[in-house]
């Protein structure tokens, strides 16, 4: 079990007990235990399922590369509890779906949900998929107003544009240096790619 699954294990069952659901341990414990996929991806659509018991089978499910889970680790990638968005991106980088890379970087390029634009840009720079430069420039381009309150997401933006090196994003990171919450992360972004040194 990897540590990403280590920690989403403890994180649910601590939700399932806290509950006060009577028979919320038992369910949590054969839900993390099945090999049954085809048990898990009924959790998905059986109406009334907490939230703790469809994570459970979302990731599951995305970790062995079940694509029944795809709309339900997207719908987690966009959550706003931090570590269902950090699961679900993890899950979601080991399902192999086509469709990841353009959902994520719908996700981190909408304006509306820019809160929880973090996990979807940190996917788009694991999956090095042809969407993740266009996205991250469109987001970082607008995360550069000096009153934007989304630096987080900005700094994603720099650091994970430094890690795909492609020159179509020197522009956007050139601009980035005037930031000072920026400056530093985008003078490493820009010397990673190849003849900006």
């Amino acid at each position: 079990m990897d540590e990403e699954l280590r920690s989403l294990t403890e994180r649910l069952r601590a939700e399932a007990v806290a509950s006060g659901v009577p028979d919320a341990p038992a369910v949590f414990d054969r839900l993390s235990a099945t090999v049954d996929y085809d048990a898990l991806a009924a959790v998905l659509t059986e109406p009334g399922q907490p939230l703790w018991a469809r994570e459970l089978a979302a990731c599951r499910l995305g970790a062995a590369g079940d694509r029944r889970a795809f709309e339900s680790l997207v719908l987690l990638l966009n959550h706003r509890d931090p570590p269902r968005c950090a699961s679900a991106a993890h899950a979601l980088a080991r399902l192999g779906d086509p469709r990841t890379a353009r959902a994520a970087a719908a996700l981190a390029t909408n304006e509306l949900r820019v809160a929880y634009a973090l996990y979807p840009v940190r996917l788009l720079v694991e999956l090095r998929a042809p969407e993740a430069v266009p996205a991250l420039t469109t987001t970082l381009r607008r995360r550069l107003d000096p009153h934007d309150p989304y630096r987080r997401v900005a700094l994603a933006c720099v650091e994970g544009l430094g890690t795909l090196g492609d020159p179509r994003a020197v522009p956007v990171l050139t601009d980035a240096l005037a930031h000072p919450a920026l400056a530093q992360a985008a003078v490493r972004a820009l010397e990673r790619i190849p003849g900006e040194r």
